[in-house]
């Protein structure tokens, strides 16, 4: 998997956006204006998405690719290389995770808001 194919992916997801709020570099995708998924433009060789904690360790343990995300809270975000060391149909289910983990959190008006988009 690429960086390309990883934002393609992404933006199927329903209400998912993108944007960059930090800088002319960092792509940020959202769902309902939360960030699931990070991607550095200059460095198009990883992808940064939110994870259960337990989950996250686990990976960590588990794949030489997944790291605790820089310059995130290592707790709830890991960084995926796209080096070949993960496949690419657990990056896909890792992209589900991190959407997942957002929807999950949302108040009971975003989550109306979410369940009211076609």
């Amino acid at each position: 998997m690429d960086i390309e194919s990883a934002r393609e992916y992404c933006l199927q997801k329903k209400g998912a956006t993108e944007d960059f709020p930090f800088d002319e570099v960092n792509l940020v995708i959202r769902v309902m204006n939360k960030m699931f998924v990070l991607m550095d433009l200059e460095t198009p060789d990883k992808i940064t998405m939110k994870c259960d904690p337990e989950y996250a360790i686990e990976l960590r343990e588990r794949y030489s690719g997944i790291e605790g995300a820089y310059h995130f809270n290592k707790k709830y975000w890991n960084q995926v290389m796209f080096d070949g060391s993960v496949d690419d149909s657990l990056i896909k289910q890792l992209i589900d995770h991190s959407y997942e983990e957002v929807i999950k959190k949302f108040t009971r008006k975003l989550r109306a808001e979410y369940d009211a988009l076609p």
